[in-house]
Parts: structure tokens; C-alpha cells; sequence
């Protein structure tokens, strides 16, 4: 435990591992079967406890808990687990639980994600890179959020909801279909309203780019036939990366409908 540091304040049961650089504050509690990798800060009053991997340079703010068992009645004490990668930002009041047999064992959390105060992370979710969970969000179980969506405050997401690559979603909104890659959806019940263009100039997109995914659009709101058939359409005919992007995601395997352009 190389320049760790860990307040006289502090709980770390034997067992834990504790990574080269960690700083841990006062008052946290870090459990047996917990790995923290190296430069993880606890700030204060931090529980991370059951099979939980917290990656490298990840800060955790005060009164967060992660990896305490789901919120699922379903659950029956199995072992299972937990993963955070590298550089989050997990703030004040956050709760991560870990997964559920039936879910697969697994909640895991990519890198560079922000997760910001009250917001919460329910079993068996699977949320990608660059992720940002606004304030008191909430991502209910087996949700996948693919890389560098956003999630606005106080809004809710469905079990088992995919959102694509890219999409943003609203403040104060309920999400309960599949959200496509790029997607902007807002309103009460969830509408979607056009593509994330702020966040596609952000990241730099090409016009061409931008263009050919208004094009699409388009496509999928008034083309003939069902929204998978437009969609398959759509892949026969477009060289764009980012089309194909949402093409691979509406034809890909899901357990709930999608959010359709009006």
C-alpha cells in the first residue's frame, strides 16, 4: 500500500485490497472482498462493500455506497459483483449495487463516467465510457447505456432499456423503450425529438456525418413499413459509420420496443 493513505477513522476489513496511492477518509467503511486500484480517494463517510473493483484514479465523494446488495426481492444472497473502472467521478449520495444471478452477476461501469449527486445505479446495469448520470437519475436494472450518453436530472430509466451511443436524454424524464444511438428524447413520458447534434459537434463529427445521420432520421420516421424495416433499409443503402451505428442497434437483440420519431 505504497503513499496510501488511510484516515485513523477509517474501517478497512482484512481482506480488502487497497491500491498503490489510495487515500481514504474519515469515517469510510471498505469491506473484505473489495479492490480499489491505485489512486482511488475515498473522500469521507464512503461504503464500498461485497465483491465491488473501484479502477485506478476513480474519486468517490462523501456518503456514496457501492456495492451493497440490489434492490430486487428476487435476490437470494448469491455472490455477485460490482465493477467500476478508471477515473470516475462518483459524487455525494451516490448507491451502485451489485448484479443479480438472473442478470448475469454483474453491474459494471466503464471509465470517465460522472455520476452526480443522488444518482443511482441498479443491479445488473451495464453503463459505458463517458458516461454523465445527472443529479438524482435513476437507472433501473439490466439497463445498458452505451458509450457517452447523457442522462438528465431526476429522470428515470426502465429495466432492461438500451440506450445507444451517444444519445441524451432530458431533464424529469421517464425513458421506457430503447433510446437509438444519437438520440434526443425529453418530455414527461419520454418522446423522441431529433439526434444529439450539441453533442455530435462537440465531439467533432464531420458535417458529412451529421448530415447523412438527419438524413436518417428522417428515413426512420416516414419511410414505408415497420421501424426494423426501415431501419434494415437504411443499412442496405448508407456508408456512414455513424448510420450504421443506429442500424446495428435497432436490428440488435432487445427485450422492449423503441422510441420512434413523431
Amino acid at each position: 500500500m505504497t503513499d496510501t493513505v488511510i484516515h485513523p477513522s477509517a474501517y478497512v476489513e482484512p481482506g480488502a485490497q487497497i491500491g498503490a496511492g489510495c487515500h481514504i477518509g474519515p469515517f469510510c467503511h471498505v469491506g473484505p472482498e473489495v479492490v480499489l486500484g491505485a489512486g482511488v480517494q475515498l473522500k469521507s463517510h464512503v461504503v464500498v462493500c461485497g465483491r465491488t473493483e473501484i479502477g485506478d484514479d476513480t474519486v468517490v465523494f462523501p456518503f456514496a455506497v457501492l456495492g451493497e446488495i440490489p434492490q430486487d426481492l428476487k435476490f437470494k444472497g448469491e455472490k455477485t459483483r460490482l465493477v467500476i473502472g478508471k477515473r470516475n467521478r462518483i459524487r455525494e449520495h451516490v448507491t451502485m449495487n451489485t448484479g443479480t444471478e438472473g442478470g448475469g452477476g454483474v453491474t459494471r461501469v466503464g471509465d470517465d463516467g460522472l455520476f452526480m449527486a443522488g444518482c443511482h445505479v441498479a443491479h445488473d446495469a451495464q453503463v459505458g465510457d463517458r458516461v454523465i448520470v445527472v443529479n438524482s437519475a435513476a437507472l433501473a436494472g439490466h439497463c445498458v447505456l452505451e458509450d457517452d450518453v447523457i442522462i438528465g436530472g431526476l429522470s428515470g430509466v426502465h429495466q432492461w432499456v438500451r440506450i445507444g451511443r451517444g444519445a441524451i436524454i432530458g431533464a424529469v424524464t421517464m425513458v421506457t423503450n430503447d433510446v437509438i444511438p444519437y438520440g434526443l428524447v425529453q418530455a414527461p413520458r419520454g418522446k423522441l425529438d431529433g439526434l444529439n447534434l450539441v453533442g455530435l459537434k462537440r465531439k467533432g463529427v464531420d458535417r458529412s456525418d451529421i448530415t447523412a445521420l438527419r438524413a436518417a432520421f428522417q428515413m426512420l420516421a416516414q419511410g414505408e413499413g415497420a421501424f426494423q424495416d426501415r431501419a434494415r433499409r437504411l443499412g442496405e443503402e448508407t456508408q456512414s459509420v455513424y448510420v450504421r451505428q443506429i442500424v446495428d442497434f435497432v436490428l440488435g437483440d432487445s427485450d422492449r420496443s423503441f422510441l420512434t420519431p413523431g
